[in-house]
């Protein structure tokens, strides 16, 4: 392979590549070693005897298998978070989702006839104030209360 140095870099200069990505077909490596000219080893690429290789890319394939794991819930432990504990979801996030839970499940209530208008509208000023930590909470309090609807 020394023998065909100053070819390999003449071929990379024309190809416009790295000398890494040159291919020099072994079958015809008599022919390349006598090609000593510009014009010879043109004359060789055309002939493809002389090649550019692909560009080698990063494969993406651990990071897909990764990405998987990560919408099962896996790889999410305390050891791979990084940052304060309201960095992923912040306070305003947390309580936006929490809310509209409680306010969805209120709704559905009222609607359904479980609950009436007036328990309705005092649960909603509770939720609205932070009383409910969560919609389970919400129903433990109408259960302890008897808020539900007689039938």
């Amino acid at each position: 392979m020394t023998g065909l140095k100053s070819q390999r870099r003449l071929a990379a200069q024309i190809l416009k590549v790295g000398q890494n990505r040159v291919w020099i077909d072994p079958e015809r490596i008599d022919d390349v070693e006598v090609a000593i000219t510009r014009d010879d080893i043109r004359k060789l690429i055309h002939e493809s005897v002389i090649k550019r290789l692909p560009e080698k890319g990063v494969s993406r394939a651990r990071a897909r298998v990764l990405h998987e794991k990560r919408k099962k819930g896996r790889r999410r432990g305390s050891g791979s978070r990084s940052g304060t504990f309201y960095a992923k979801i912040s306070k305003k996030e947390a309580w936006m989702s929490k809310i509209r839970a409680l306010r969805k499940r209120l709704r559905a209530l009222k609607t359904s006839r479980i609950i009436t208008e007036d328990t309705y509208r005092k649960l909603y000023t509770m939720a609205s104030s932070g009383r409910f930590s969560s919609i389970a909470d919400m129903e433990r309090y109408l259960k302890t209360h008897e808020l539900w609807r007689k039938r």
